[in-house]
């Protein structure tokens, strides 16, 4: 699809070139209960009072979530009009907009219209501004017309009519509109790599297949990579790590993806992704229902990669680096069995109660690994534990972090990508629950405070650089009718990026 914006004030009426250029569709808002303003009121008065029309005789009352299509309009140039109820307009937040840009995209993706000029972005959303409406509005049309069928037999080829939509903004909001188009069709091809990586089975997203789309993604757009095999990961003494894949016959890999948009000397951003491509539990073995999801615990893997291919799409001006640890976990009669003790890559033994706490067996390496960078800071991204779930259900995300500017820096980044995280605790008492009588560490502290345990063994391995962990359980993925993997967190950690880059 091409995006593309065009400054209107639409007080000037037809000298925009919005009402007299030729489109499929123009998409225009109604409040409910309000006289009319901006584009509604430029496209009534170029139609002879038609939209009043409509509204007094009940056709289109401005209920949120609403739309009427007006056809074969007289006096302008678009054939059709889309009108979307928006609600009160006093209640008109941030929430209220997405769900007025959702029902616009449905009507029109019903149809057969192939070029839309986009109105909605001018409207005046609380505490928002137009370049981040028309990212908005990208985002949910890309979620919108997401499908996953390249497994089917007979897969969904059928091309989407709608190929052009032209935002209007005001003119002062005319340059930040464009980056932001170009920043919303790069996060969302980001989202439908993570969508992508996260829906396929177990089967094909092997560790080997993780290594082969970053190669691919260092290919496309001009990356270091660097996948190491069972051999260098063992030269690496990553002892931990090597514990999880133990029972598998699928061969671990360590992958490295580099982008560097600024000079060499500038530190970099690590993002650390736990790429369990199946877990069974290992010989801590998980219920048989719903274990089919356990395809989904790469996520975190699936969100860097993601997000590593919306930066370099963008062009931002910083450094990245995504370190994905992946393998499977399957129980075998050589895999690691609950007491068995482990020596991670930093010399630390670990004594493993359960081999379903595997994620963070990975990840300390990995974490080790991050500090031969000298990062400026170092997120790592895992669908780590179901009390995660239990606690923030669905919604947000676990964010932890002792660093109280870093997690401020990816709570403003939630906020502003409208992908929720909520700061959880990471006191030092938590520590306690992590004790061993036979090694350095356990690596699960009993059922109270399961996901703070899970961050607190994490926090070992972080002491050389400023931390933050997500926990992604609850978000990474939809179950039921509406299963598939959801994107998240990429919005999240591409905006932690471009606000560290300034752009």
């Amino acid at each position: 699809m091409d995006f593309s914006i065009k400054a209107c004030d639409w007080s000037k009426g037809a000298q925009s070139g919005f009402l007299t250029g030729k489109s499929d569709c123009v998409v225009i808002g109604v409040f409910e209960s309000q006289s009319l303003s901006g584009a509604a009121l430029a496209i009534d008065e170029a139609t002879k009072g038609l939209v009043t029309r409509i509204v007094k005789a009940g056709d289109m009352e401005g209920k949120a979530g609403s739309t009427l299509f007006l056809h074969e309009v007289q006096g302008i140039g678009a054939s059709r009009v889309l009108l979307v109820g928006l609600g009160k307009q006093d209640a008109f937040t941030q929430k209220a907009y997405g769900e007025a840009v959702k029902a616009a995209w449905r009507a029109i993706l019903g149809t057969k219209i192939v070029q839309v000029t986009f109105t909605l972005a001018q409207l005046p959303v609380k505490e928002r501004s137009s370049d981040w409406a028309v990212r908005a509005a990208i985002l949910a049309l890309r979620s919108e017309t997401y499908r996953f069928t390249q497994l089917k037999s007979k897969p969904d080829t059928t091309p989407r009519a709608l190929k052009r939509i032209v935002f209007s903004v005001d003119s002062a909001d005319e340059k930040a509109a464009k980056v932001a188009a170009k920043q919303g069709a790069a996060l969302a091809n980001g989202m439908d790599l993570t969508r992508d990586l996260g829906n396929l089975p177990g089967n094909v997203c092997t560790p080997t297949y993780l290594g082969n789309v970053a190669k691919k993604l260092a290919k496309d757009w001009k990356l270091k990579v660097e996948v190491l095999g069972q051999k260098q990961i063992e030269a690496l003494k990553m002892g931990s790590f090597l514990s999880v894949t133990r029972g598998s016959v699928e061969p671990p890999q360590f992958i490295v993806l580099q982008y560097q948009g600024a000079g060499a000397k500038e530190a970099p951003v690590v993002l650390v992704g736990k790429g369990i491509t199946f877990d069974t539990g290992g010989i801590s073995l998980k219920p048989g229902e719903a274990m089919d999801e356990m395809k989904y615990d790469m996520c975190g893997a699936g969100s860097v990669l993601g997000t590593m291919r919306a930066v370099a799409e963008m062009g931002l001006k910083l450094n990245v680096v995504a370190l994905v640890p992946t393998c499977e976990n399957m129980p075998a009669g050589n895999a690691t069995k609950p007491g068995d003790i482990v020596t991670s890559m930093s010399g630390t033994t670990i004594e493993v109660l359960n081999t379903d706490a595997e994620g963070r067996l990975i990840l300390c390496d990995a974490l080790t690994y991050a500090e031969r960078f000298k990062p400026a800071a170092v997120v790592d991204v895992a669908t780590l534990t179901g009390a995660c779930i239990i606690a923030l259900g669905h919604h947000n995300a676990g964010l932890f972090s002792k660093d109280d500017a870093l997690a401020g820096e990816l709570l403003d980044a939630s906020r502003e990508a409208d992908d929720p995280a909520w700061r959880m605790p990471l006191d030092d008492e938590y520590q306690d629950q992590l004790k061993s009588n036979f090694a350095d560490v356990a690596n699960i502290g009993g059922r109270p405070a399961g996901s703070v345990t899970a961050a607190c063994f994490l926090s070992r391995f972080t002491q050389a650089y400023p931390w933050a962990h997500l926990d992604i359980a609850g978000v990474a993925w939809k179950s039921g009718a509406a299963k598939g993997a959801t994107g998240r967190p990429v919005p999240l950690l591409t905006q932690f990026l471009i606000d560290r880059a300034g752009q």
